[in-house]
């Protein structure tokens, strides 16, 4: 019965539209609701915390900021090739795709870590307000994939098969019509990780921190798996991608950092949350 109700998924009939002069990419709208989206859960979560609103916002502005830039920059130091394509106006082309989650994550996370400590705020407190937040943008931007038609997995004959156009199929598959749609596969997971996160943080009382290595492993576990059905990356060490290899560390770093967290909340968990609302200024604060 599903297959004759659902033979696959139709490849888009378009990944942009006009505004009078504009072109607008459906890509980067879609990016921009999942930015939109960790922001405001991100905020919202480390006031209801405890936190400053203030610090909050100013620490998530960065992290969007220098977050996308590190993203788009670990794109392009890998794919380097695309130089010879587009020349110097590839890093720039943001539209047609190229955002390295791992380096958007770990720019921002970095960008957050010296604004927070500046302005007097919780670090551990920030991760579990946009632990939830970033599965949650993930789960609305992959869809950008499937309007840009990238990002797929091998081919398949499983009723939720993607329909790719001949022109975006892999040389490898010159025959196949419809891939593994992963985009799909993380988007989903993404919105479960989002279910699980927010379950397990009222059920179990945790230090402050844990909740996003959870993340982590969540995430880093699903990439893994990801990884290796995708087509899109020429690099293979052992016969697993670049990103394969930052998974699995993601997935084991955040074990490691899970099991150092265990235990009930420390005495310096709960000063976080009241210092937190007692050093918040209106600038970078005193080091």
């Amino acid at each position: 019965m599903l297959t004759t109700v659902l033979a696959s998924i139709p490849s888009p009939s378009f990944n942009t539209f006009e505004i009078g002069p504009l072109t607008i990419h459906v890509y980067g709208i879609l990016m921009g609701l999942g930015v939109a989206t960790a922001y405001i859960l991100t905020v919202t979560r480390y006031e209801r915390f405890g936190g400053d609103r203030r610090i909050a916002e100013r620490a998530a502005f960065w992290a969007v900021v220098i977050g996308f830039l590190g993203a788009r920059l670990a794109y392009v130091s890998t794919h380097t090739e695309k130089f010879s394509e587009d020349g110097w106006l590839f890093p720039i082309k943001i539209w047609e795709g190229g955002i390295a989650l791992f380096g958007g994550i770990t720019f921002g996370i970095l960008a957050v870590l010296w604004v927070i400590r500046r302005a007097g705020g919780s670090f551990p407190m920030f991760l579990d307000a946009v632990a939830v937040g970033l599965p949650a943008a993930q789960a609305i931007g992959r869809w950008g994939n499937y309007f840009n038609q990238e990002l797929f997995g091998t081919p398949t004959n499983l009723p939720w098969g993607l329909e790719i156009a001949p022109r975006f199929r892999p040389a490898a598959y010159p025959d196949a019509a419809t891939f593994h749609p992963t985009f799909l596969y993380e988007s989903l997971w993404n919105v479960g990780v989002v279910l699980f996160l927010l379950w397990v943080e009222r059920r179990l009382k945790m230090r402050r921190g844990r909740l996003f290595t959870i993340y982590m492993m969540a995430y880093g576990i699903m990439r893994f798996l990801l990884e290796l059905m995708r087509t899109d990356t020429t690099f293979r060490f052992l016969g697993l991608s670049r990103n394969g290899w930052v998974a699995l560390g993601v997935t084991i770093a955040g074990g490691i950092l899970c099991w150092w967290l265990r235990g009930e909340p420390t005495a310096d968990d709960e000063q976080d949350e009241a210092e937190t609302e007692e050093t918040a200024d209106t600038g970078f604060g005193e080091e």
